[in-house]
């Protein structure tokens, strides 16, 4: 297979506003890292507020979310999308939503699973989110899309939100708690993030909503779920964010079931709107040789 022999013009040009973004997420994720090494070292000496440093990694992790999910909107409203944005967005994620989630429930949970099994389920998890990742890249490489806004196989972001809001949820329980005996729930843990390794590499087709950015206009219904949504997540932001993001997760199962019609309705589509994404990770690049582009992995 022949690489394109278009190029956009310039590929390494650097954005500020949406690449601030990236190295805010990128930033995020190490500062998780750091907190779950100091949450261990803190665990090995018995110190009392051990916990308390996987509180702040899994809180890291979710701002990481947020900023992963602001530069690529800053990027498509202004038009300062570029190839250079899309790979720094991709090395960000594999720290902040590959190796964070991964390392964090290896020292939650995993590392009690005799026969170095848990280790090998957090490689596992890893690896599946290296592979989508590096498979955007070659989605966008060679200009594969399929013409469709969709993310095939869950996108990585969503799946280290999905495993460190339910973490969370679980952590605040034992906040003040010298050792932390979570029961059953860690094996549903470890259970959760095995599946979401399949599920970032499988054919399920989740929906992008790169149509909803600044410019998107509500209906009067619409807006009003959206601002009971945001206030919900501000009151009970201890478990709002699992429960978005367990939906998510499951409304991929669900989507095959509905009417064209009300998946646009859902997914805020326009009539006779050319997609202009593909299958990848986090979507991809039709139209990425007309103009520089920096589509979601």
């Amino acid at each position: 297979m022949n690489p394109p022999t278009q190029r956009p013009i310039n590929p390494a040009k650097i954005f500020l506003l949406p690449n601030l973004m990236t190295a805010g997420n990128l930033i995020f994720g190490f500062l998780a890292v750091l907190k779950i090494f100091e949450g261990s070292i803190q665990r090995e000496r018995g110190g009392g507020d051990w916990i308390h440093y996987y509180v702040v990694s899994l809180q890291c992790i979710l701002v990481a979310c947020v900023f992963d999910l602001l530069d690529g909107r800053l990027a498509r409203l202004g038009g300062k999308e570029s190839p250079f944005g899309r790979e720094f967005d991709s090395l960000a994620d594999i720290v902040s939503f590959g190796v964070a989630p991964a390392l964090l429930v290896f020292k939650i949970v995993l590392y009690e699973i005799p026969h170095r099994i848990g280790w090998f389920f957090a490689v596992f998890y890893l690896l599946c989110g290296a592979v989508r990742l590096a498979r955007f890249n070659v989605v966008a490489t060679y200009n594969l899309g399929t013409g469709t806004r969709d993310f095939t196989g869950f996108p990585i972001p969503a799946a280290a939100g999905l495993i460190s809001s339910i973490t969370l949820l679980l952590l605040s329980q034992y906040q003040r708690e010298q050792e932390l005996t979570l029961g059953y729930a860690q094996y549903g843990l470890t259970i959760l993030m095995i599946f979401l390794s399949f599920m970032m590499v499988s054919k399920f087709e989740y929906p992008s909503f790169k149509g909803f950015n600044w410019r998107t206009q509500f209906s009067p219904s619409k807006f009003l779920i959206f601002v009971v949504v945001l206030g919900l997540n501000i009151l009970y932001f201890q478990w709002m964010p699992a429960v978005m993001f367990v939906t998510y997760l499951l409304y991929g199962f669900l989507r095959p079931f509905l009417s064209r019609a009300m998946r646009r309705e859902i997914e805020e589509e326009e009539e006779g709107e050319t997609p202009t994404s593909s299958s990848s990770p986090k979507g991809s690049l039709i139209r990425r040789y007309k103009s520089p582009s920096r589509s979601r992995r």
